[in-house]
């Protein structure tokens, strides 16, 4: 019997302690976790795990959870559970979904306010049509991120488009007027 203890499961897909224990596993073995959420991240990443485990002859037990899959029945419970967490998953998935759809409708759009109200955008796209100065200089005028004023830009209509969103090229263009040069 072997021992090992990890830290409590973050946002990283990598956990080294886990793949040490889950490869020194063997046919007959029955892996013991104390809650069942020290192996999966995700309903569907501790199906998939357990189901890898079973391939292998190797059962799974959960202590907090009373879940032991060395026995039939209690496999069948706990594919029967992940198959009911994944259809209310996909029932929460499908009506965020609508109620995002029904907002946008109503003409209510997500995600963080603009930095810019309509008025400092358009200044914004007057300064930077007339290529005075640079987009840094026009953030710094409205206390703005370069990022900000470009993103301001391409989602207005203007003359000219910020480099990078298929318009002009941007504020410095090359004035070059040699031949090009023959193929060699």
């Amino acid at each position: 019997m072997r021992c090992s203890s990890t830290t409590p499961p973050g946002v990283l897909d990598r956990r080294p302690e886990l793949e040490k224990v889950l490869e020194r596993l063997r046919p007959g073995d029955t892996l013991v976790v104390w809650r069942l959420d020290r192996l999966g991240r995700s309903l569907r990443h501790l199906i998939d795990t357990v189901t890898a485990l079973d391939e292998r002859g190797v059962g799974f037990c959960s202590l907090r959870e009373s879940i032991d899959t060395t026995t039939a029945g209690v496999r069948l419970v706990f594919h029967l559970f992940g198959a009911l967490a994944q259809f209310e998953r996909e029932i929460i998935r499908d009506r965020t979904v609508a109620g995002l759809a029904a907002a946008r409708a109503r003409g209510r759009n997500g995600g963080r306010p603009s930095k810019l109200s309509p008025d400092q955008v358009r200044a914004a796209r007057r300064l930077y049509d007339e290529r005075e100065h640079t987009v840094e200089q026009i953030g710094s005028m409205f206390g703005v991120s370069r990022t900000s004023i470009y993103r301001a830009l391409r989602d207005t209509p203007g003359q000219a488009k910020p480099a990078g969103t298929g318009g002009a090229a941007g504020r410095r263009r090359s004035t070059s007027t040699s031949a090009p040069k023959a193929a060699s």
